[in-house]
């Protein structure tokens, strides 16, 4: 399988409450007219990003029936979801998340909890 800009994402699978943020271009200019090297917005300690990919969420821990061993054990793990969804603008702490480069671009893997606040276009 080729990786083209479409699909080259689809290879990762995101694990747990954490998500996928590509930072969105920042603003190069200040309120008062100063131009910003990127470094230094980097660096930010809030910073914002679209959400590319989310995990599965927080996992349920499945409950033990040990007195009825003619039950089948349902062995599949089921998930409380996240509240971030793909597409979605993320406002995240920098400190909390973790900075990693696939294929030439830098993304931040960040925890739900350290997502500040959501945009979404559609109504909620």
């Amino acid at each position: 399988m080729k990786l083209t800009p479409d699909n080259k994402l689809r290879k990762l699978i995101i694990v747990g409450d954490r998500v996928l943020i590509k930072l969105r271009k920042a603003d190069e200019r200040t309120s008062s007219g100063l131009y910003l090297p990127p470094g230094v917005q980097e660096k930010e300690k809030v910073q914002q990003g679209y959400i590319i990919k989310t995990g599965p969420g927080y996992p349920i821990p499945a409950p033990i029936e040990d007195n009825e061993p003619w039950k089948d054990r349902d062995e599949a793990i089921k998930y409380i979801p996240l509240q971030a969804k793909e597409g979605d603008l993320a406002i995240f702490l920098l400190n909390g998340s973790y900075e990693v480069i696939y294929e030439g671009e830098k993304y931040y893997i960040v925890p739900q909890h350290s997502i500040l606040m959501l945009e979404r276009e559609e109504e909620l």
